[in-house]
C-alpha cells in the first residue's frame, strides 16, 4: 500500500509545489489530511499519532518536502542551474 501511495498519490501532492505551495495553516493541514488519512489505514497504525506513523513509515511531513522543493528552487535559480527567462509569445 505504501508503494501504491508513493506511485499515485504523493506525486499529485508535490507537483509544481514551488509554484502553488500554500502559506495558509488551514490550506497545509488540507493537504497534510491526505497523508494523513492513508497511514492511519494501513495495518496495524490506527490508533498511533500521525508523528509517530510517520516516523515508523520513515515518511516525512509534506509541509517539509514542500519547504526543501522550495529551498532547492531557490538555489538553483540564484547559482543558475535552471532557465529563468520568461519567453513572451508572438501572436
Amino acid at each position: 500500500m505504501l508503494k501504491a501511495f508513493f506511485t499515485y498519490v504523493r506525486p499529485i501532492l508535490e507537483y509544481c509545489s514551488p509554484v502553488w505551495s500554500p502559506h495558509l495553516k488551514y490550506l497545509i493541514d488540507r493537504i497534510e489530511s491526505v497523508q494523513k488519512f492513508f497511514t492511519k489505514r494501513l495495518p496495524g497504525l490506527w490508533n498511533v499519532p500521525y508523528p509517530k506513523r510517520l516516523e515508523l513509515l520513515k515518511l516525512q511531513f509534506l509541509e517539509y518536502c514542500r519547504i526543501s522543493y522550495d529551498l532547492r528552487l531557490c538555489y538553483q535559480s540564484l547559482h543558475s542551474y535552471c532557465d529563468t527567462t520568461i519567453r513572451l509569445l508572438a501572436v
